[in-house]
C-alpha cells in the first residue's frame, strides 16, 4: 500500500493512476490522516447474447392491435 499526501498527489497523479491501474492500492492522506483509496474502476462485463434462450416466450398476437377499451384508457377517454 502506497500513502501519499494530497501536494504529492496532485503532482504524481498520473503516477498514482497507472500504480492503481496496475493493481496497486493508494491512499491519499491530508496531513497524514488517510481520507481517500485510489483504485481502479471495475471493467465492464462483456454481453453474452444468447444467456435466455428458450426462457422468454413473445405471444403470437403482441404485435395485435389493442381492443379499443385499452386504447381509450390510454387516450384518457
Amino acid at each position: 500500500m502506497q500513502t501519499v499526501n494530497i501536494h504529492e498527489a496532485k503532482s504524481q497523479l498520473s503516477r498514482l493512476i497507472e500504480a492503481a491501474a496496475n493493481g496497486e492500492e493508494v491512499v491519499i492522506a491530508k496531513a497524514g490522516t488517510p481520507v481517500v483509496r485510489l483504485v481502479p474502476v471495475d471493467a465492464k462485463p462483456k454481453i453474452r447474447f444468447g444467456l435466455m434462450k428458450g426462457k422468454i416466450g413473445i405471444a403470437d398476437d403482441f404485435n395485435a392491435p389493442l381492443p379499443d377499451e385499452v386504447l381509450d384508457s390510454f387516450e384518457g377517454r
